[in-house]
């Protein structure tokens, strides 16, 4: 799942990016992860930018929850609730590779 969102959302005076993140954490899903744009429009069409001559406000922001598909799906409804304005989008994803925190660099235990 990805929601695409401003920095600037709130929701009970904490960002919606770091709301979403700590519910998917204590959801118990497998990963959270927020990404912020240096520029991007979203439905206005107004270009929002982190130039360095630029005012840097409403910067984008994605944040991608990693899950089995059932898990994410079941907790759409907690990203939709703390969404004021923005998207969500669910993806199919194919694993690759999966190398656990407590692996060597070559794969090995």
């Amino acid at each position: 799942m990805t929601v695409y969102l401003s920095d600037s959302e709130q929701f009970a005076h904490r960002p919606v990016y770091a709301e979403i993140v700590h519910r998917a954490h204590r959801a118990g899903l497998a990963g959270a992860s927020v990404f912020r744009g240096v520029e991007g429009f979203g439905s206005n069409s107004r270009i929002h930018t982190a130039r360095l001559l630029d005012l840097a406000e409403d910067l984008p922001v994605a944040v991608v929850v990693i899950d089995e598909e059932s898990r994410v799906r079941a907790f759409l409804p907690e990203a939709r609730e703390v969404l004021g304005q923005g998207l969500i989008t669910l993806d199919p994803v194919e694993v690759v590779a999966h190398v656990p925190h407590s692996a060597t660099p070559d794969g090995t235990r």
